[in-house]
């Protein structure tokens, strides 16, 4: 018998119910408990709506770590539309260039991007809302208090939840659209390899237009009825404070922010007994910042993964760390890896470096508005091409040796940049270390290092050079080297090797510098 829409029902107890007195998001004198939070993402949701938000459309944001971040999130995601976090520290123009290619019909701000919102632009058809509106803005929680009723709207897993643009290392940003289908996925893989608890107290410090921040961690205590503290400008110094005074259990973070903690002043004398696990990803972590962490017995687990993948592809476990520190750990339970050469054949994963492809639930389905890129990123249907180059042990923890695009072919030789780097902050003088390719006339392509020197620290070409040699083959040893004060990055920490490359190309053109 076919049975009618029955919808969603009205019975108070048909879903298991977290704590509604339980505190959910806390931040300085604010503290909104599941309670609070369902009742302001419903009259936020009927604000969108009465604005002329539908399913489908984009709602922007544009705003450090704060708790109108994740009710906008979760406002939009109830109305069925998309929600686009933005990166406040990009330029107008490019901020401008996110807005067109999303098509964003609402854009909501903190106060702090006001200049930055000025500056980008309006909405031409949309409307902008703003915790302190400019004229011809709308007020956040105006709009919220006089909100109608919430959008009954039926949610499949299959509908698009986010798009989260790529930190666009390469050229201009692609936004990858993230179904609430992949970031359930994510949660329940993170879920299946930690031990997350609805007593957990976590600190958002990576910020939440990236993969990390709201990935790891954050989306997945909160499915716990864990309390999550969204921190809106990072400081290493005010985080290890908040760690002893608040009785921090969890954070993620990325690898930069690792190191500037572990540096400073007050490190040694901070109490990190509360923290049961520290995850960090985005970017390769140098094994004497790692050691920091695990020496205080602090369980730091590296997970490797990408926007692409809502992020988690695969993470350390708390047994193998200390016997792997930099390792990306094993795969998720739901995900599926295998491996390619450069001629898209099927290697094995194992010993030999190859380009890892992942498939499952939790792997989004293309860039928006990219038919042609999305079709290009899979291969064999489902396969994700991650662009990574990766080394699986014996005993079946991974190893990312590099991104493809980033290798040099010297002499028929294959060099690894971040081989290269990694054995190069190995060295107590060096802070950091970028290594990319640059023209030849002999060898094709040949190593361009950038130094970063410790401060107070003396180190020479023929040192450095003397230390690479004694622990790699004298082909993967740089041709050149540049001492500079900073490498280029982005938001995120990446370095922005794109800006390398040209400097490299400029200065050590065939080796005549």
């Amino acid at each position: 018998m076919n049975l009618p829409d029955f919808g969603l029902g009205s019975w108070p107890a048909r879903r298991a119910r977290i704590n509604p007195a339980r505190t959910a998001l806390v931040q300085a004198d604010r503290t909104l408990t599941y309670a609070g939070l369902a009742d302001r993402v419903a009259r936020l949701a009927g604000a969108l709506t009465r604005l002329g938000v539908r399913p489908g459309d984009r709602v922007a944001y544009l705003g450090v770590n704060d708790i109108t971040v994740f009710e906008t999130l979760f406002a939009t995601a109830r109305c069925g539309a998309i929600f686009v976090p933005l990166n406040y520290r990009l330029s107008p123009t490019e901020i401008r260039y996110m807005l067109d290619d999303s098509g964003a019909t609402a854009l909501v701000h903190s106060a702090d991007t006001g200049d930055l919102v000025a500056e980008a632009g309006s909405l031409p058809d949309g409307v902008v809302i703003a915790t302190d509106p400019a004229e011809g803005e709308l007020d956040f929680e105006a709009e919220a208090a006089e909100a109608g009723p919430a959008p009954d709207v039926a949610i499949q897993l299959e509908d698009p939840c986010l798009l989260l643009y790529t930190s666009g290392t390469t050229g201009r940003p692609k936004a990858a659209v993230l179904t609430h289908g992949n970031l359930t996925w994510n949660t329940v893989n993170q879920l299946a390899h930690l031990d997350v608890l609805g007593t957990d107290k976590a600190l958002c410090i990576a910020p939440l237009f990236h993969c990390v921040g709201l990935g790891q961690i954050t989306l997945p205590t909160l499915f716990k009825g864990g309390s999550v503290e969204p921190v809106a400008k990072f400081d290493p110094g005010t985080i290890l404070a908040r760690i002893g005074e608040a009785g921090i259990t969890s954070f993620s973070a990325v690898p930069t922010m690792l190191e500037m903690m572990c540096r400073h002043e007050d490190w040694d004398r901070t109490d990190l007994s509360s923290l049961t696990c520290v995850l960090y990803g985005g970017s390769p972590v140098a094994e004497r910042v790692a050691r920091a962490w695990l020496d205080r017995g602090v369980k730091l687990l590296q997970g490797y993964g990408m926007t692409e993948a809502s992020p988690g592809v695969s993470m350390a476990t708390h047994e193998g760390t200390l016997d792997h520190p930099v390792a990306a750990g094993v795969p998720h339970f739901f995900t599926d890896v295998a491996a390619v050469g450069p001629d898209l054949t099927p290697e094995p994963l194992g010993g030999t470096p190859a380009e890892l492809l992942v498939r499952g639930p939790h792997v989004f389905g293309g860039y928006w508005n990219r038919p042609d890129e999305s079709k290009a990123s899979f291969v064999s249907g489902d396969w994700f091409r991650t662009g990574d180059v990766v080394r699986v042990d014996d005993d079946g923890w991974a190893h990312v040796v590099d991104r493809v695009k980033d290798m040099i072919i010297s002499g028929g030789e294959n060099v690894y940049p971040a081989e290269v780097e990694a054995v190069a902050v190995r060295l107590d003088e060096v802070d950091a270390c970028a290594v990319v390719g640059v023209p030849d006339d002999r060898w094709g392509e040949v190593g361009a290092a950038f130094v970063v020197v410790r401060p107070g620290a003396e180190l020479d070409e023929t040192a450095f050079r003397a230390h690479l040699e004694q622990h790699l083959a004298r082909y993967k040893v740089p041709k050149h080297v540049w001492f500079t004060d900073a490498l280029p990055r982005n938001a995120t920490g990446k370095i922005r090797r794109v800006e390398l490359r040209a400097l490299a190309a400029e200065t050590f053109t065939n080796g005549t510098a």
